[in-house]
């Protein structure tokens, strides 16, 4: 039996929840029939949701019927998601009833509160109409079968300094064709529904995340013959701690969005910008993680070393060659933080081997989080278009802009090659897909790690082994 809802460690944090569940979830007839049913319905979904013209709208009727009931078989297993997945039911039905248009489910959707019980080990089942990020761009139907992540160490955490109510790390279980994508988020911005409610969890499947850094660094290690610390090689070869050390640097990351001295709304919700002040945002918090974890490591806290050692590696292996270059802020972060490593002389390609100096590569990955922090604080006394340019100047002032560059060429000087006296979609357009190109490091890096990088699609822990 799961533990009880009400039942406490010794310190006071909500029990974990009985790990046998997920494997007689996994064995049920009933979650079986949820996922073949849904794998078939999605089959019948145009990219809206609804059903496609000349569908069999009574082969879907059926099929919803025996999601629906399906889902309600869960309900003894699952007994802490019995409101959601009565409301699924319903949202279901509804969909049917309503002829198969755009999906909306919105009353399963608030009714699903996965961050109000985050117990280790507490598992979820669900199906909703949902694109994946870095997946399947379709609102097609998902079923997931998930469990929480919530080790104590991250619960002292949570409880303290890194107060995050909304943050849900977790782990697949099972999954549909969506997820079996380069997706490690569940968010529910992403479900069809008629209206934005008020959001109160965002998941991250930390085992995911784990799974494929472990294995491109391990790969990218052996191909550049870094030099690497023992602790740093437990991260890699352990996948246990791998998951754990990402749910922390996850913690800090997440809630670091809305905390300092931010830009009025430092992802610019709605509106269009230059793609390399995602870049800097994302960047920003990864580097609050390891400045965090610094201070935490000296306060003796058994995984900060590891997050120090996870950012730096998952930033500068796999993000810069992963995915196309359009637009590609992720890369973009990866690159700035290798070549100010390279130009800070504490990484170091020789005699074709990569080194850093561990004992000295401290202070210039937080010097960089120092100089994203007084670009945000200086923004806040700067006209938008100021902010822009003074971000590029950053990024400029590291990497090389590509050579067509209008960006550059007006940063050398030439005040006509931006349009300055227009609104600012103009220099959001004036940026070129792939602004800072790849170096001649990662061009060779990239085709050499092709296969490995492709092959962590759908990855998770168990596929990883």
């Amino acid at each position: 039996m799961a533990a009880d809802a009400g039942s406490e460690t010794a310190d006071g944090f909500p029990a974990a929840a009985d790990p046998a569940v997920a494997e007689q979830l996994l064995s049920s007839p009933a979650w079986a029939s949820v996922k073949a049913g849904v794998t078939e319905l999605r089959e019948l979904q145009q990219a809206d949701g609804a059903l496609a013209d000349g569908a069999d709208t009574e082969l879907a009727r059926g099929l919803v019927d025996r999601i629906a009931a399906a889902l309600g078989q869960l309900t003894e297993l699952l007994p802490h998601d019995a409101r959601y997945l009565a409301a699924a039911q319903r949202d279901l039905r509804r969909w049917a009833d309503k002829g198969f248009g755009v999906p909306d489910f919105l009353d399963s959707l608030v009714a699903f509160q996965p961050a109000a019980d985050r117990r280790d080990n507490l598992v979820h089942a669900v199906v909703f109409p949902m694109y994946t990020q870095n997946g399947n761009p379709d609102h097609n139907l998902e079923a997931v079968a998930l469990q929480v992540l919530w080790p104590e160490f991250i619960a002292e955490l949570e409880a303290g300094d890194y107060s995050n109510k909304l943050f849900l790390p977790i782990r697949f279980l099972d999954f549909t064709a969506g997820y079996d994508t380069n997706s490690a988020v569940l968010f529910p911005e992403t479900i069809a529904m008629r209206e934005l409610p008020k959001f109160t969890w965002g998941g991250i499947f930390a085992d995911r995340e784990a799974a494929r850094f472990r294995r491109v660094v391990s790969e990218a290690a052996e191909v550049t013959g870094l030099n690497m610390p023992e602790r740093a090689k437990q991260l890699v070869a352990d996948q246990q701690l791998a998951e754990q050390t990402f749910v922390m640097w996850d913690l800090i990351h997440d809630r670091t969005h809305m905390h300092g001295d931010l830009p009025f709304d430092p992802f610019m919700i709605k509106q269009r910008m230059p793609y390399f002040l995602y870049s800097l945002e994302e960047l920003r918090c990864d580097l609050t993680a390891f400045r965090e974890s610094v201070a935490l490591a000296k306060q003796g806290h058994s995984h900060a070393d590891l997050v120090q050692y996870a950012v730096i590696f998952d930033r500068i292996f796999r993000f810069p060659i992963t995915g196309n270059r359009t637009r590609n802020y992720d890369g973009l972060g990866g690159q700035l933080l290798f070549a100010w490593l390279h130009q800070a002389n504490v990484l170091h390609w020789t005699d074709n081997r990569l080194s850093i100096d561990w004992d000295r590569v401290t202070e210039p990955v937080l010097e960089l989080g120092r100089r994203i922090e007084d670009l945000y604080w200086r923004s806040i006394d700067r006209p938008k278009m100021a902010h822009w340019i003074a971000a590029y100047d950053l990024i400029a002032g590291t990497l090389t802009p590509h050579p067509l560059s209008a960006w550059n060429r007006h940063r050398a000087g030439d005040l006509s090659a931006l349009p300055l006296d227009g609104l600012p979609k103009g220099l959001t357009d004036a940026v070129l897909p792939d602004e800072f190109p790849l170096s001649m490091f990662y061009e060779a890096l990239k085709k050499k790690m092709k296969g490995v990088v492709e092959s962590t699609s759908g990855i998770t822990a168990a596929s990883a082994r």
